[in-house]
């Protein structure tokens, strides 16, 4: 979409996360850290951002354009917090509908959240959303994690196309607080992401922290449902032809309800692999 369909739809003006801009290269810890030493180093800087409503123009949107797409859904799944269910039954879900919405030969779900502000405690693997701005992957994390992931194959994987697409949901509709804003990724310029380390026990990630530009444009999708999916490119080795990042971060949307029910979320992660 280019900014004059983007300045005809309808939206809400709402508050965003970005990151300020810093010297050094920002890092947060995804344990209890040592002591001293902060949960991470970076601050947020809020923008008041125009959210356009992108319902109107769902059925224009390309993964490899914006770098978003909303899918209708359903899931055989009963129980989105019962991490066994959710691999045995939604991984393979997840996996052909990837494969079908992208062509791609070969699709590995490796990874989920879920994610629910009232059971989120420390500890735990359920979350609160995730309020920064931010993109999943870089040009060195998403090559990194087919290697960590897929052992022998990796190199041979490589060597050809690869995407790292997630999957993302709400696991109760409608969706009303802190629904997802989504970033057209042709409007996200390069020099906006800010590769972040992202440390674990094990090991140390990578993420896109993403500083602000009055020149991205903002979408998102009202009072989501359960059985709709929106599947976010969040890397592809791709040097053209294609979105290769995007971002995206929750918001507080101005129009719910004060006894919104907090959200309810599942992301999935998925290896996407092409044939060229």
């Amino acid at each position: 979409m280019d900014g004059l369909t983007a300045a005809d739809l309808k939206g809400v003006l709402a508050p965003l996360n970005f990151l300020a801009p810093m010297a050094e290269k920002p890092f947060s810890y995804n344990y209890e850290p040592p002591p001293g030493t902060p949960l991470r180093n970076g601050s947020p800087e809020t923008h008041q951002v125009r959210m356009h409503d992108a319902r109107a123009v769902a059925g224009q949107l390309s993964l490899d354009r914006e770098g978003f797409v909303l899918l209708h859904q359903p899931t055989g799944v009963a129980d989105f917090y019962d991490d066994d269910e959710v691999k045995r039954v939604y991984y393979p879900e997840c996996e052909r509908l990837m494969r079908e919405a992208t062509g791609a030969v070969k699709v590995v779900a490796f990874d989920h959240i879920t994610r629910n502000a009232a059971l989120s405690a420390k500890g735990n693997r359920i979350k609160q959303p995730a309020d920064r701005v931010h993109n999943d992957y870089t040009d060195w994390s998403a090559p990194q994690r087919v290697r960590d992931l897929m052992g022998d194959e990796a190199e041979e994987l490589l060597r050809h196309r690869f995407a790292i697409n997630n999957v993302w949901r709400p696991i109760r509709g409608p969706l009303l607080q802190s629904p997802l804003a989504l970033c057209d990724a042709s409007s996200l310029s390069e020099e906006n992401l800010i590769a972040s380390d992202l440390r674990y026990p094990d090991r140390t990630g990578e993420i896109y922290a993403v500083t602000y530009n009055p020149a991205q444009r903002w979408y998102y999708f009202p009072r989501m449902q359960a059985d709709e999916a929106v599947i976010i490119r969040c890397f592809d080795s791709a040097r053209r032809g294609a979105a290769r990042f995007s971002a995206h971060g929750a918001f507080d949307d101005p129009q719910a309800p004060a006894d919104a029910p907090p959200r309810e979320s599942i992301e999935l992660r998925t290896l996407v692999f092409f044939a060229d």
